[in-house]
Parts: C-alpha cells; structure tokens; sequence
C-alpha cells in the first residue's frame, strides 16, 4: 500500500474527502518525524512507538577495495511494533 491508497482508505473509513485526509496524514507523519528528530519517543498504544537511537562508529569494509575504514556514530530513527499490532499481523 502507498500513500495514495493510505489515504483513499482513511477517506472511506474516516467519511472525510480524500484531500482532507492527505492532510491529516501529512500532520501525522510530519509531527512523528519532527518529534523523533528532537529525540523525542512518540508511543501510539497498540500500534507501536517511534524513537531514535545512537549507533555506534565501527570498523567496516570498502566492497570494492577490501579496504578497511570507520564507519562514523549516527543517529537513526527506530519503529517498535506494540502488542495489538503483532496480534493482528500473526493472525494474518
């Protein structure tokens, strides 16, 4: 599913228009990511949580060369899906 069908199906189920669903789910999306870029953990009970995490610098491979190089700490950001969410994907 893309964002195009995301967003026809919340327009059926939610009895809105389809642009007023594009732009609710553009608030959604846009509030989660600025939130977890500030680090911030975004829980949504059920479904799942947001939040970013630190990886460490390591030792790595160049795939061409065989050279080795560091690859440098960075921050990603990291989904965890919640109970309900599983349940329903196990059953599936």
């Amino acid at each position: 599913m893309n964002k195009g069908e995301l967003v026809d199906k919340i327009a059926e189920n939610a009895d809105v228009t389809k642009k007023q669903a594009d732009a609710i789910l553009t608030a959604i999306l846009d509030s989660v990511m600025e939130a977890v870029a500030t680090e911030d953990k975004v829980t949504l009970v059920g479904f799942g949580s947001f939040e970013s995490r630190k990886r460490q610098a390591k030792e790595g491979r160049n795939p061409r060369t065989g050279e080795t190089m560091t690859i440098p700490e960075t921050t990603v950001p990291v989904f965890s899906a919640g109970k309900l969410f599983k349940d329903k994907v196990a059953e599936a």
